[in-house]
């Protein structure tokens, strides 16, 4: 007789979401009452604990690494989280504030959990996700499982392409720092009436962030860098969406990836009326419009584009076989994409310290990230703009020769280095 085979944490996780998902689809009335015990489940941590480690990522202000952890023993670490949330004496740390520079000269501010309060929050995202995803609408994309950034632009080519010829184009201030943290747990309560669930919630709201030795509250925003955030967000705009699928769509195909979207309108008083719409929306959420960013743009006759997503998007004429001219909707990657790819080439080969490796490390340290671009940016308009890349990378790659070689001239390397990539596997964009 065959012994049952053992069910992984992974699956058991899968069962008990598709579970709730199920229930909550039932009855969109239906608020749950008893999830917190599953949060502590063996099974449901030991999942949150291997998504953590996938996500990699530093320690918080306790400087404790998943290195230590695993080096100490995982299963300890799941059973003393356990322990925490079972007798109700788990409280989440301050998150660890680093900012990171941006091209404009501005600093990105980025905040750090500590490793258990990111798997604490990935296993109470596993269990409350399955039932708002049910209540999340079409339009919304982004960190949703089952849907991607390519979704998202694949929607709005479409919707370009069916006489969309306005749009607005959105950008929400500062929308992570200005959630209003009560309207947000109002919106949650709508389908979460267990009271512990609800605590531990609010705990990451206001646990604060740790800036130079002080910790800072704020009842506004999510923790940012927080696992539960990207959830917390899209609860709070789905309230958006449902109002404009409800008021907003005979104007315009609404978008949204996170805190960024789109309204594609056929008619410019249809991208006005939508941009009143959207204010208005906002201002109940008590959010702002970016006053410069945030555009109405005519896409008629291909003069003007937007960017959305790391894509450029443009109406540009095009001809059937029988010669008649149509407007056809091209995306390309944005010049920010660009510069962010030659900027992590450079990165790579430029330094100093890096001529001690060899080709073949650099070659399979930038082949996933070379593979990840192309499944990403590749479309039948990014070619010419692939190409050049294609071209800077064999460039940066002779430079990093002739130094490493202390030739004085890198161009007369080129030829060498095109067969020497070539053989070694090299990937490329194009």
């Amino acid at each position: 007789m065959n012994a049952e085979r053992l069910t992984t944490p992974k699956e058991n996780v899968q069962q008990l979401q598709e579970k709730l998902g199920h229930a909550a689809k039932e009855n969109k009335k239906r608020r749950f009452h008893a999830l917190y015990d599953k949060v502590y489940r063996v099974d449901v941590l030991l999942e949150a604990w291997r998504r953590v480690c996938a996500n990699k990522g530093s320690a918080g202000v306790d400087g404790e690494t998943l290195k230590e952890i695993e080096e100490r023993g995982e299963h300890l670490f799941i059973l003393k989280c356990q322990k925490l949330l079972k007798e109700g004496s788990y409280h989440p740390q301050p998150v660890r504030r680093q900012y990171i520079p941006k091209k404009d000269g501005k600093q990105r501010p980025l905040g750090i959990p500590t490793v258990r309060d990111r798997v604490i929050q990935m296993a109470t995202k596993l269990v409350i996700e399955p039932i708002f995803e049910t209540d999340f609408q079409e339009a919304s994309f982004g960190f949703r499982p089952k849907r991607s950034a390519k979704g998202a632009l694949d929607r709005i080519r479409k919707a370009c392409n069916r006489k969309g010829n306005w749009v607005v184009d959105v950008d929400i201030q500062g929308y992570f720092d200005n959630i209003n943290q009560e309207k947000l747990m109002k919106l949650v309560e709508m389908r979460i009436n267990d009271r512990r669930i609800l605590k531990l919630i609010r705990k990451w709201l206001t646990a604060g962030v740790m800036e130079e030795g002080k910790v800072r509250r704020s009842d506004l925003g999510t923790p940012q860098g927080g696992v539960i955030s990207p959830l917390l967000a899209n609860i709070y705009l789905n309230y958006f969406d449902v109002l404009w699928e409800k008021h907003g769509s005979r104007l315009g195909e609404l978008t949204r990836y996170a805190d960024d979207f789109v309204v594609v309108c056929k008619t410019k008083k249809d991208a006005e009326q939508a941009y009143k719409l959207i204010r208005t929306i906002m201002g109940r959420l008590e959010l702002t419009l970016h006053p410069t960013k945030t555009r109405i743009v005519g896409l008629w006759t291909g003069e003007e584009g937007f960017d959305f997503l790391g894509m450029h998007h443009r109406k540009t004429r095009a001809e059937t076989s029988t010669g008649q001219g149509y407007y056809t909707t091209q995306q390309w990657l944005t010049r920010k994409a660009e510069e962010r790819i030659r900027e992590v080439v450079k990165e790579r080969l430029g330094p100093p310290r890096m001529r001690g490796k060899s080709m073949q490390e650099h070659i399979e340290w930038l082949n996933p990230k070379i593979q990840g671009w192309r499944n990403y940016y590749y479309t039948a308009y990014s070619q010419r703009k692939l190409a050049k890349l294609d071209w800077y990378i064999v460039q940066r790659f002779s430079r990093w020769y002739a130094q490493k070689k202390q030739r004085k001239r890198w161009m007369s390397s080129i030829a060498e280095i095109t067969k020497l990539t070539r053989q070694m596997g090299l990937k490329k964009l194009l």
